[in-house]
């Protein structure tokens, strides 16, 4: 990774952003504070899991930026613990080549993560990317019903038969684009582009965020019917009837 900071305009919507940096290796915490800080946001670091809770506690972030690898309480569990507070935009930092080590950190809620070494420009992006699509509704801000689901993009809350849902940033959005498109096929390239926004990145992504959605909106993961997969195409959404406006647009 790169030491030496390189000039990094403003990002659009950065300002009073509040970014906590969680690393316990002071020269990657002080690089990646670096370039968030020119970009416009507001940075606190952590070096690791128990400060990091203590400093969300005080002041919570708008995103945190997290090392999966932290002595004694290690990212994962950092996560699972910020994730029960309340919700929080996360892009998990892995020096790990595993995917299994990347699924891992999507499983327990964070929204991306990227691989070290790393370019801090380009997490930069994400940290923008990320916020952006947490901030902004995918789509119309009108609410939506279909299946016994319900979203309202612009409260952010999304029901099942009534009973309110716990969706990660990212498992909303991604309901409300399947809500909005319903009957149609998306790739898992679709979905990306779609919901995250955008053109790279691993595709395990959108495997797991799907799989995690399933878990919360089918009355039987294993067997599901509304987010349906077509082999070697991707995902359909197929509610038994469709209410509410659920045009494209």
């Amino acid at each position: 990774m790169q030491q030496s900071y390189e000039k990094v305009g403003a990002v659009e919507g950065a300002v009073g952003a509040r970014v906590l940096v969680v690393d316990d290796d002071p020269t990657v915490a002080e690089v990646v504070s670096g370039y968030l800080d020119r970009a416009g946001y507001v940075v606190e670091r952590a070096g690791d899991g128990p400060e990091a809770l203590a400093r969300a506690d005080a002041h919570w972030p708008d995103l945190v930026v997290l090392d999966l690898m932290l002595p004694g309480m290690d990212g994962l569990e950092v996560c699972r613990r910020m994730r029960g507070r309340g919700p929080v935009p996360v892009i998990m930092l892995t020096a790990r080549g595993d995917e299994d080590d990347r699924i891992l950190g999507l499983e327990v809620g964070a929204d991306d993560y990227v691989t070290k070494p790393f370019s801090p420009r380009e997490l930069v992006l994400r940290v923008e990317s990320v916020l952006r699509r947490s901030r902004s509704p995918v789509g119309s801000p009108t609410p939506l019903a279909a299946g016994g689901l319900a979203v309202d993009p612009g409260a952010r809350r999304a029901t099942k038969d009534g009973a309110e849902l716990a969706l990660t940033h990212r498992e909303f959005d991604l309901l409300t684009f399947f809500l909005r498109h319903p009957g149609r096929v998306y790739a898992r390239e679709d979905l990306m582009r779609e919901v995250w926004g955008w053109d790279f990145g691993d595709l395990s992504t959108v495997t797991v965020h799907v799989r995690r959605l399933r878990g919360k909106v089918e009355d039987d993961p294993g067997r599901p019917r509304l987010i349906q997969t077509v082999w070697g195409v991707g995902y359909r959404f197929e509610p038994a009837q469709v209410a509410g406006p659920s045009a494209e647009g």
